[in-house]
């Protein structure tokens, strides 16, 4: 009977220390990666997080080069390999997957995408970017000249710039290329004023990666998608979006991940940590300045006293 219970006891042992070798192998991929997707030539940013859910399985979301974030059911791990399929979000008929290997802060692999190419990409452990506010900030500065571009550039060279500025209302007529500031910046206070036609949509990248959602919302139950969410991530506490072809407003506060936004007059997203880059970011280095960047490929927008201010 004792050679039995110390049978017992050491296959318990076994079990333990196999189940703890499992969980530290796990650990290695636990947390926010900042990617980069190869397609030949052209190096296009993506972002993943993996957690652990209540049972010790694997979960997450997934932000590819374009769209929102989405939850992963499950991430396979086994032999230092992890795995992952999500399926098709707007086109193309392939569940998208992506395998992979981590190797300390490093990660890299390959995805079959949901068109059916074969991707490589490289990763990089997240920046935490947790700071504390500055103590002042500096007076309010324009960013936008009366009649000219003068401080801004297409984000594509590609395409034919259809924005331009009359009166200092920065306008783009209809769908095409996507606009930033030459000038980047790293924690700020940004206010900026817009309108649009009905169904329209824009948006206002932070430091060109965290897109704070304009769009005709109007009415709408409040959404990550919709006016005043930070896409895929931050949904607002109410929706104040007015009516299509009204003027209304942003002020943003970013610190680090940080986020609060206030929409015409009201704060809707408080203090709120950004998790990680949104669909069609400029690039995935969360820990450098960005520009201030906006969408002009997704229907009319104009524009307006679009000011900044900067820790002193």
């Amino acid at each position: 009977m004792k050679q039995i219970i110390l049978r017992q006891a050491g296959l318990l042992s076994l079990l333990c220390l196999f189940s703890s070798s499992i969980l530290r192998a796990q650990e290695e991929i636990i947390g926010r990666w900042d990617l980069n997707v190869s397609n030949g030539e052209r190096s296009m940013p993506s972002w993943l997080e993996v957690k652990q859910s209540g049972n010790k399985a694997l979960v997450g979301y997934y932000v590819s080069y374009a769209g929102s974030a989405r939850p992963i059911a499950e991430v396979m791990w086994k032999d230092g390999l992890f795995s992952f399929s999500i399926p098709p979000q707007w086109i193309g008929t392939h569940y998208m997957h992506l395998t992979g290997t981590v190797n300390a802060d490093r990660m890299e692999g390959n995805i079959l995408d949901h068109m059916g190419n074969a991707l490589s990409f490289t990763g990089e452990r997240a920046p935490v970017l947790l700071r504390e506010p500055p103590a002042s900030w500096s007076k309010p500065r324009p960013l936008l000249d009366k009649n000219s571009l003068s401080g801004w550039i297409p984000v594509s060279e590609n395409t034919v710039n259809q924005w331009f500025v009359k009166d200092g209302v920065l306008t783009s007529p209809a769908s095409g290329v996507n606009l930033r500031t030459e000038e980047t910046f790293e924690d700020f206070k940004l206010h900026i004023e817009f309108r649009y036609p009905e169904h329209s949509n824009s948006g206002v990248y932070l430091r060109g990666r965290y897109e704070v959602q304009v769009e005709d919302s109007f009415g709408k139950q409040p959404s990550s998608v919709y006016l005043g969410g930070v896409y895929g991530f931050l949904t607002p506490n109410e929706n104040v979006a007015k009516k299509a072809g009204e003027w209304q407003s942003y002020d943003i506060t970013l610190v680090g991940r940080r986020v609060t936004v206030v929409a015409n007059g009201k704060t809707i997203i408080g203090n709120q940590i950004i998790p990680g880059i949104t669909g069609g970011a400029l690039d995935s280095n969360e820990a450098a300045p960005g520009p201030i960047y906006l969408q002009g490929d997704h229907g009319p927008i104009e524009y307006r006293n679009i000011t900044i201010s900067v820790p002193e």
